[in-house]
């Protein structure tokens, strides 16, 4: 939901300012703020606490522990740079297949949702942690395979969907084609730019739960953290920093990515 949506349903059920700031939890301050359009940054949870209220349902455990009071992800009109318009609704992979190469888009349930172009950081971060993983199976062996986008991943096994993943792993090499890979990763890794917290932290995060996916990390390298999910074991994700090295559960631990490496291939950028 836009920010322009929530005004919108923010009239339609009348509330006031200081209503809707009771029934969310958020400072009215802030309400005050996001309603008018007034922060170019609004916060995630703030966003997520709103759109429960004026969606009328509570937001579930897994956005819960997806927000950050601090983040800086979010963006000016409360979703992301991954946009979608009336026209991309309804599509089909012959309708992916179609599009011209220099026109990057997920399809998500047959809604098509236009990707902006990386960030060196993001590069660098998601080289860094896919070289990490590629030396793992290169010393260790075994059927899994590590990819780095842009590589397509079907993730249903049917004609709707269609990701591209940061880094992922695929431990099935019957899901891997000459084209792209059918069927859900067993551990997807996505590392969070300015335009698309709300993509990756709340939409791809339920999908990729739900299509099979088993380990999925959200990389935020602003606050230098990062969150892992193991579908398995829990909604609610593991803490790290950048401090640390995260174990990689869908290989019991064995291989853990030292995440003070990666800090140092961008760390010129924030000129420490």
């Amino acid at each position: 939901m836009t920010v322009d949506e929530m005004i919108a349903r923010k009239k339609e059920y009348g509330y006031s300012n200081k209503k809707l700031a009771e029934l969310s939890g958020v400072p009215l301050g802030t309400v005050q703020k996001i309603m008018s359009k007034s922060t170019r940054t609004p916060r995630y949870q703030s966003l997520a606490a709103l759109e429960a209220v004026l969606k009328g349902n509570s937001y579930d455990t897994m956005a819960q522990h997806s927000v950050r009071e601090t983040s800086s992800y979010g963006h000016n009109d409360g979703t992301s740079a991954y946009m979608k318009s009336e026209d991309h609704a309804g599509k089909t992979m012959v309708d992916y297949l179609a599009l011209p190469d220099d026109v990057r888009v997920e399809m998500i349930d047959g809604v098509f949702y236009d990707m902006s172009a990386p960030t060196t950081t993001h590069q660098m971060v998601a080289g860094e942690i896919y070289a990490q993983l590629r030396e793992f199976v290169r010393k260790n062996g075994g059927e899994c395979k590590p990819f780095i986008a842009p590589t397509d991943v079907q993730l249903d096994c049917d004609d709707k969907t269609v990701v591209e993943p940061d880094v992922f792993v695929v431990c099935d090499k019957n899901k891997i084609t000459r084209e792209q890979i059918v069927g859900a990763p067993d551990l997807v890794i996505e590392v969070l730019s300015p335009g698309s917290w709300y993509h990756d932290m709340r939409r791809k995060l339920k999908k990729y739960k739900t299509a099979g996916v088993r380990e999925y990390w959200i990389i935020m390298p602003e606050h230098k953290e990062v969150m892992v999910y193991r579908f398995w074991e829990s909604d609610t994700p593991k803490d790290y920093t950048f401090e640390n090295q995260v174990p990689v559960g869908i290989w019991q631990d064995a291989c853990k990515i030292n995440f003070k490496t990666v800090y140092e291939e961008i760390a010129f950028l924030y000129n420490v």
